[in-house]
């Protein structure tokens, strides 16, 4: 069974940056995705990014593009979210999931996609 632990998150000021990592353990395929969702109380899961192992496919959400990057080392099993130029709009609980697929078909922006979540790190970005 995948294993996912995240780490990274913090308070930081806007216009600041930071690095979120996603650590798999278990995975028995190099095959499939992961996919950073940010949720707030109250709101349903967002889509921020998305890789594939294989072939480094990414999806980025309209709202980080130019601004987040994502990128998988297959070495050390690890995803890592680079986030620029913070916004107080960016504070959430950030997750990362795994998706079977390496492919982002028509659900790769549905949590149900996922099959295996991690606990989530914590951004919140001041004003």
């Amino acid at each position: 069974q995948v294993q996912l632990a995240e780490s990274g998150g913090g308070l930081v000021q806007a216009g600041e940056s930071l690095r979120l990592s996603c650590a798999a353990s278990g995975r028995t395929f190099n095959s499939g995705a992961i996919g950073w969702f940010r949720q707030i109380p109250g709101k349903a899961r967002e889509f921020v990014a998305r890789v594939s192992w294989i072939g480094s496919m990414t999806v980025y959400a309209d709202a980080v593009k130019d601004r987040f990057t994502i990128w998988a080392d297959n070495a050390e099993n690890t995803v890592y979210l680079h986030m620029n130029s913070l916004k107080p709009e960016d504070t959430a609980l950030y997750s990362c999931a795994e998706d079977a697929d390496s492919w982002p078909g028509s659900g790769y922006l549905n949590p149900r996609t996922y099959n295996y979540w991690g606990h989530g790190t914590q951004v919140t970005v001041s004003s």
